[in-house]
């Protein structure tokens, strides 16, 4: 069986490629082509093209191995399976904002063992393989600890539905006077990075996919972070919750308080 550094290095490979096509093929403002649950949830011709540029380099390399697209959907069958967001902040990617991302999970029998996240206007390649530990560039990555919840810098992100942005918008009034402050900066899979490299303390949100936590969240917890959802259950759209073990608890109390889970 490959190893998970050796898939992480061939994510990091495939992540870099996709992320200069993207940065070479960007028009001064992306067309959107389509939309998804809501009128604000986009897709450009670039997602498409750069999804379909990670699926030929998959399939070149490992044919039998399946793939799992925002776009594309799930294809194949096999015990390894990649994890696909070919831009996870699209709306970003569109304004010309700095924190979209190409990110790359590999799954073996259902545990991820290989993330990497291309933050590619900040040329940063997040990479992280299990048991091996979270790096940028040569740099180990290691998440904040010992920050009391008053004293934490917590990330978070909205959805696009109007009721569930509603919902959230009360939530965070809600969670804004027990923290040092929020950040909202578009893309799961850069904010889980962030909570790695500890530029946040913790990142809450209702919405995710698999395919914008994947990759992220090896990063995090590689770093030492917890990653969870509500009242003990896994990871998942209905609550995404990263922080390191004390302040994951504090938060999650603090939220469990507020129904962060519901839409409406």
């Amino acid at each position: 069986m490959t190893a998970p550094a050796e898939f992480t290095r061939l994510a990091a490979e495939i992540a870099r490629e996709a992320g200069e096509m993207l940065l070479a093929k960007r028009p001064a403002r992306p067309e959107v082509v389509q939309t998804k649950s809501s009128p604000t949830d986009v897709v450009t011709a670039l997602d498409r093209a750069a999804e379909e540029l990670i699926r030929a380099r998959v399939r070149e390399v490992r044919p039998d191995d399946a793939i799992l697209g925002e776009e594309g959907g799930a294809t194949g069958e096999g015990a390894v399976r990649w994890i696909v967001d070919p831009i996870d902040g699209t709306v970003n990617f569109v304004y010309g904002l700095p924190d979209w991302a190409v990110s790359i999970a590999v799954e073996v029998d259902g545990e991820i063992v290989a993330g990497v996240v291309n933050v590619v206007p900040r040329g940063e390649v997040f990479s992280a393989s299990l048991g091996g530990g979270a790096w940028l560039g040569g740099e180990r990555l290691r998440c904040n600890t010992g920050v009391p919840l008053s004293g934490a810098l917590v990330a978070t992100g909205f959805g696009y539905q109007v009721g569930r942005r509603t919902v959230q918008g009360e939530v965070l009034a809600k969670v804004l006077p027990h923290v040092r402050d929020v950040r909202r900066a578009g893309s799961a899979a850069a904010d889980l990075c962030a909570v790695a490299a500890g530029r946040v303390d913790a990142y809450y949100e209702r919405g995710p996919q698999y395919w914008d936590y994947a990759a992220g969240g090896l990063v995090a917890t590689e770093a030492g972070a917890r990653l969870g959802g509500m009242r003990g259950r896994p990871v998942g759209p209905d609550m995404t919750l990263c922080a390191a073990p004390g302040l994951f608890e504090e938060l999650h109390d603090l939220l469990a308080g507020f129904d962060p889970e519901r839409d409406e």
